[in-house]
């Protein structure tokens, strides 16, 4: 079943971990983009579709589950360098409001900290869907990205290329593709 009716969304949800992808994408030596994506979060939302002002939602991220596919170049995020994984182990972002922007879309603003600096973040998210699983589950989907400077993070590490770039942008794509359950419809079945 698929539904877009605002109404039917109302209420408390759950990431669903092994269907939601948190991730970014930086360039590197002003040539190419590396991806990445953390692969152990949690994360909670709750949507009021009668007062959009009144939900709230919070991801919790491992800073040790970052994966870009090489263990070198990982283990280098977690230091200190990047991330400061021994100080810092969790990522969060909270929210501070969502407004609806037109019929299947909205504004998440919250409060995002890495490495123990918060600051403002805006992500736009479309809603992607409703539907029943085969589990029982209502689950929604949203897709939504936005763009940071990961040194307004404190995360400054670079190093010059010789032909007078640098070896990492400072621009961080954030991505997220959200596969979230509903949590009202299993606790009154």
């Amino acid at each position: 079943m698929s539904a877009t009716n605002l109404k039917e969304l109302s209420g408390t949800y759950t990431l669903d971990p092994t269907h939601t992808r948190v991730g970014f994408v930086t360039r590197h030596a002003m040539v190419t983009k590396v991806r990445g994506s953390f692969n152990e979060f949690t994360g909670s939302a709750y949507f009021d579709s009668e007062n959009p002002a009144k939900s709230s939602g919070e991801v919790t991220i491992q800073v040790a589950s970052i994966d870009t596919r090489n263990a070198d170049r990982d283990n280098h995020l977690r230091g200190l360098d990047f991330l400061g994984l021994d100080e810092y182990p969790e990522i969060t972002f909270r929210t501070t409001a969502i407004s609806p922007t037109g019929a299947d879309t909205f504004d998440v603003t919250g409060d995002l900290t890495i490495k123990g600096v918060t600051r403002p973040v805006t992500v736009p998210f479309t809603f992607e869907g409703q539907a029943n699983d085969p589990f029982g589950n209502v689950r929604v989907g949203f897709e939504g990205s936005t763009t940071i400077n990961r040194k307004d993070w404190g995360i400054i590490y670079n190093a010059t290329l010789e032909t007078g770039g640098v070896l990492i942008s400072d621009k961080v794509v954030l991505e997220f593709e959200v596969s979230a359950i509903k949590q009202d419809d299993q606790a009154q079945s």
